[in-house]
C-alpha cells in the first residue's frame, strides 16, 4: 500500500482570513466531500458573525455543501475538547459511512491536533478547587510547577505557553500522578492529507480589514447586543474571543467605532500570527503540512487517490 492510499480525509488549515472555507467548499464539491468544522467557537448557536461562520459560503455554484460540527450547542453550555472529540468521531464516521470524503476545515490548531492525535488526556476530569488555586499564579510560576513533575508521556504534548493551557496541564499531571492506573482509550487515529493555505501577509491584512469592516457594518454589534439581551454575561462573551471582547468596549462607550475597528484589526492580525506559530509547532511535532499561497495551487499537489475521484 502506498503512502498516498493511506489518507482517509483532507484537512484545510490556515490563519484567519486565509480563505480556508472557500477552499474546503471547492474541494468538497470537486471530490464528493462534506465539511467537518474544526473550530472551537463555531459549535455555538446564534454566534454567527463574531465567530466567522460565513454560512453563506457553504454553497458552490448554488449547490449547498453539507457541513458538520457547526451550531451544535448553546452559548451557555460548557464545551471542551473532549466533547468535541466525541462529536467529531461521530460526524467523521457518518460521512465515511455515506461514502463521502471528510474535509476538515478550521483555524483552531489545538482542536485539529486533538482529533488527529486523539488526545485521550482530555478525558481527565477538571478539578475546580485546584484550578481556582492555580489561576492565581503567574505563567512563570505555573511553568515552574510543570518543570517539577517527573517525566511522563503527557508532558511531550503539554503546551505551557498560555496561562489557561498551563493550568490545565498541571491539572492533568496531578491527576495522572494520583491515578497511575489511568488507561488511555484505544482509538484508530485519522489520517488526513493536510493542506495549509497562507496568502502573503499584505493580502491577509487586507482581507482582515475588509472582512472586519463588513462584519461591523452588517450585524456584528447587533449580534452581541442580542446575546446580552438573552442573558449571556459579559465574562462569558469575552471567553468567546476578540470580536466579542472588543465590541463590548464599544458598547460600554469606552471606544468610538473608529477606535474599535483600529484596535480589533490589530488584535486579529496578532491572533493570525499566533495561529501560524501553533501550526509551525505542529510541524515540528511531526505533522506534514502542504503549504500553498492560493487555492488554485491545491489540485496540483493532491495525492492521486483524490484526483481519481475528482468530479
Amino acid at each position: 500500500m502506498t503512502t498516498e492510499s493511506m489518507f482517509d480525509s483532507i484537512a484545510v488549515i490556515g490563519p484567519t482570513a486565509s480563505g480556508k472555507t472557500n477552499l474546503a467548499v471547492s474541494l468538497a464539491h470537486q471530490l464528493n466531500g462534506e465539511i467537518l468544522s474544526v473550530d472551537s467557537r463555531m459549535v455555538f448557536k446564534g454566534m454567527d458573525i463574531g465567530t466567522g461562520k460565513d454560512l453563506d459560503s457553504y454553497y458552490y455554484q448554488g449547490k449547498p455543501i453539507p457541513y458538520h460540527l457547526i451550531d451544535i450547542c448553546e452559548p451557555s453550555e460548557n464545551y471542551n475538547i473532549h466533547r468535541f472529540q466525541t462529536d467529531f468521531k461521530k460526524a467523521f464516521h457518518l460521512v465515511r459511512t455515506e461514502k463521502k470524503l471528510p474535509i476538515l476545515c478550521g483555524g483552531s490548531g489545538l482542536y485539529l491536533e486533538a482529533v488527529i492525535n486523539d488526545f485521550a488526556y482530555t478525558s481527565v476530569p477538571t478539578n475546580i478547587i485546584r484550578r481556582a488555586e492555580l489561576e492565581t499564579l503567574t505563567l512563570e510560576e505555573l511553568n515552574n510547577i510543570l518543570n517539577g513533575f517527573p517525566y511522563h508521556d503527557f508532558l511531550k504534548l503539554a503546551d505551557p505557553t498560555s496561562h489557561k493551557r498551563a493550568v490545565r496541564a498541571i491539572e492533568i499531571m496531578e491527576y495522572l500522578m494520583a491515578n497511575p492506573s489511568f488507561a488511555l482509550p484505544i482509538s484508530e487515529p485519522i489520517k488526513p492529507f493536510v493542506i495549509g493555505i497562507n496568502p502573503s501577509t499584505s493580502l491577509r491584512w487586507q482581507r482582515i480589514n475588509n472582512r472586519l469592516e463588513q462584519r461591523l457594518n452588517n450585524g456584528l454589534i447587533e449580534e452581541i447586543v442580542q446575546m446580552r439581551q438573552l442573558g449571556i454575561t459579559k465574562e462569558r462573551l469575552i471567553f468567546f474571543g476578540l470580536e466579542y471582547k472588543y465590541v463590548l468596549n464599544y458598547l460600554e462607550e469606552k471606544w468610538s467605532k473608529e477606535k474599535l475597528f483600529e484596535e480589533l484589526s490589530i488584535a486579529i492580525r496578532q491572533f493570525s500570527k499566533r495561529q501560524m506559530t501553533y501550526f509551525r509547532k505542529m510541524e515540528k511535532g511531526g505533522l506534514h503540512i502542504h503549504w500553498v499561497e492560493e487555492a488554485n495551487e491545491v489540485f496540483s499537489i493532491l495525492p492521486e487517490q483524490f484526483t481519481q475521484i475528482k468530479n
